[in-house]
């Protein structure tokens, strides 16, 4: 494997492992070598950073970009459009600095643990309505549904438009090879979307966080863009990314937690009757199968050395969580599921200042979510043989598509 610019479309590895079976594909290279050149998941040659070490520095180096502008020979990956491309997982400081720091209120711990018991309501709620039936797919009663009720009433959005919301999230997590134009139209969608609902909240503020980011954005530029201010576009990124990220990996996180421990019923037993273990037991479930399977890419500002391996200006990297997370010299035996684990460090939700804003709601929501579900149904089951279980086939998340069980 050469470590130059040039080396060729030819010499790039075979990631379908990676989509097939991940956690073996990254211990093959993890073994062969901390980076690796690839096609990523827009077809592109890219650098992979596969060690624990390496992936947790490249987190947080100001060289490494998340401006697209900073692409060389221009990116050619997924791209929206402006008024929904203007958000935080595109910038650098000081724009980055800016634009969370105006959205960081609405995240901290003290404001998330209000949150607990709204959130236990509306688990027990779901689980209500499928009690009864005594089997259910737990990724479209319950993992999926919970998520988007809760970030859509932090920010306001309207029960009426929730389904549509989730319909176009799907169209844009895992795109229908045979349909093409259905990711284009769900973005063309929720752009008018955001632009109806920021409007309508303009016109008739309420007691949510979007109402409060349009009055802040509203009130700088009244005052002629004195302190913390937001550009239209970046009002509306913004409001993008926080439904968007705060809908996909919470929902994936919950039902990957949920086999997780399908997968180990002792585990399932000793957290049944110990129920405050389940705080800690998250983060290993975030370690050890954890939605976010790539970091958001970057490119470097200058010529940067990762792992012995000289990675140009420009080209794309990619940080691997799901790697890392695995990684035996930071985590003993770590394709081993131990709850009981002091998992700090796991890198699932990032490292440094792009670290995830909505990391404490995700472990609040999927905490509650575990306790509420195997606490009301302990004869919890899978209702398929598990080889028949498949993951959306995409290097960059890892997700189940469905999880039927029996109670």
């Amino acid at each position: 494997m050469q470590n130059t610019a040039e080396t060729g479309s030819d010499d790039l590895i075979d990631v379908t492992q990676l989509l097939d079976d991940p956690h073996a594909g990254y211990a093959v290279l993890r073994e062969a070598g901390p980076v690796h050149r690839i096609a990523g998941p827009d077809g592109q040659p890219a650098w992979l950073v596969t060690r624990y070490e390496d992936v947790r520095r490249c987190l947080s180096d100001p060289r490494l970009s998340l401006d697209k502008r900073n692409a060389w020979g221009g990116y050619r990956g997924f791209a929206l459009p402006p008024a929904l491309d203007a958000n935080l997982l595109n910038m650098d400081p000081p724009d980055h600095t800016r634009v969370r720091r105006l959205v960081a209120k609405a995240f901290t711990p003290a404001r998330v643990e209000k949150l607990r018991e709204p959130v236990r309501r509306l688990a027990d709620g779901l689980l209500d309505a499928v009690a009864d039936a005594g089997r259910a797919d737990l990724m479209e009663c319950y993992a999926g549904p919970l998520p988007i009720i809760v970030i859509c009433d932090l920010l306001g959005v309207p029960e009426d438009d929730r389904p549509d919301f989730r319909a176009w999230t799907d169209a844009l997590i895992t795109p229908d090879p045979a349909r093409p134009e259905r990711a284009k139209e769900a973005v063309g969608a929720m752009m008018r979307y955001y632009t109806g609902l920021i409007a309508a909240k303009r016109a008739a503020p309420g007691d949510d966080l979007l109402s409060d980011l349009i009055l802040v954005r509203d009130g700088a530029a009244a005052e002629g863009g004195a302190g913390d201010r937001l550009g239209e576009d970046e009002l509306t990124s913004l409001a993008f990314l926080l439904l968007f990220a705060g809908y996909e990996n919470t929902v994936h996180l919950i039902g990957n937690s949920v086999l997780a421990l399908l997968d180990h019923p002792e585990h399932l037993m000793a957290l049944r009757t110990n129920p405050a273990e389940l705080s800690a037991a998250v983060e290993e479930f975030a370690r050890y199968d954890g939605p976010a399977a790539l970091a958001i890419r970057r490119f470097p500002l200058e010529d940067v050395e990762i792992g012995g391996m000289r990675v140009p200006a420009g080209e794309s990297v990619l940080l691997s969580l799901a790697s890392a997370n695995r990684d035996p010299h930071r985590f003993a035996a770590p394709g081993t599921l131990d709850p009981g684990r002091d998992a700090t460090g796991q890198l699932m939700f990032g490292h440094g200042i792009h670290y995830c804003l909505g990391a404490a709601l995700a472990r609040l929501q999927t905490e509650t979510a575990l306790t509420a579900l195997i606490s009301r149904f302990p004869g919890l089951r899978l209702d398929v043989p598990r080889s028949e279980l498949r993951h959306r086939r995409t290097l960059r998340a890892r997700g189940l598509i469905s999880l039927p069980v029996a109670w």
